[in-house]
């Protein structure tokens, strides 16, 4: 767990799972694949087995032991709803994150669909509380699926991260969707993002009342091209909202 995060849109990290396997074409250039790798086989290193699918019970219960309130992003060098991640274990992180109240838990996925039917067993009949907030990752049109699962997702908070962006979105409804992130891909051999691929976004999310955060142009390192779009930084956050 990392108390402080340079992802401008949370506060710390907590990896209960590491490592992953490629999916779709947002993956092609994962910057936690290339920061594991670069441990494969020292001995004794958190990432001796580099990116493959690992679970670290160990770490199921560290937010507990966070009294001050956060904003934690569960799995960032990982995706909770991998399928070789077992259910027991999956229930055991949303244990600990109900039980953890006080922190406000974001959880990012590209397996859409075995998220929303996760969700839909464990809150059958009510709602995921509101300080658990579901999202799925969306880096261009062929990825516009993933929204429609996210909608049919029992959650308070739902959001979008349009990150590495790589092509453009197109119309997206935005109906039950609370916030939006969007972000260029950074590292070796990143991909170019397009302007009017993001204002395109920002203005839907204008029109539909959802708020906007951008995160980043990227280029060869995160900060390369700053985070302005059109002369001022965009940092809205969601109100939680019952589905």
């Amino acid at each position: 767990m990392a108390d402080g995060s340079a992802i401008e849109w949370t506060d710390a990290t907590w990896n209960p799972v590491t490592g992953c396997t490629q999916i779709t074409a947002g993956c092609d250039n994962c910057y936690a694949k290339r920061f594991s790798e670069r441990f494969r086989g020292v001995p004794g290193h958190p990432f001796e087995n580099g990116f493959d699918l690992t679970l670290r019970p160990e770490r199921v219960r560290q937010p507990l032991m966070w009294r001050r309130s956060r904003m934690i992003f569960v799995n960032s060098m990982s995706d909770l709803f991998h399928k070789e991640v077992p259910r027991k274990f999956i229930d055991e992180v949303f244990q600990t994150m109900e039980e953890a109240h006080w922190h406000t838990f974001q959880v990012l996925t590209k397996r859409s669909s075995l998220m929303r039917d996760y969700l839909k067993s464990r809150y059958a009949g009510g709602i995921a509380p509101d300080h658990i907030w579901l999202g799925v990752s969306v880096e261009d049109a062929k990825a516009r699926s993933r929204i429609e699962h996210l909608r049919e997702a029992p959650a308070s908070v739902r959001f979008l991260s349009i990150e590495p962006l790589i092509g453009p979105v197109g119309h997206i409804d935005l109906a039950g969707i609370h916030w939006v992130i969007v972000g260029g891909e950074s590292g070796p051999g990143a991909r170019p993002i397009e302007v009017e691929w993001v204002r395109e976004i920002q203005r839907q999310c204008e029109e539909q009342g959802v708020a906007f955060f951008f995160k980043q142009w990227g280029g060869i390192r995160p900060k390369t091209g700053g985070r302005e779009l059109d002369g001022r930084e965009w940092n809205e956050m969601p109100e939680p909202v019952a589905a």
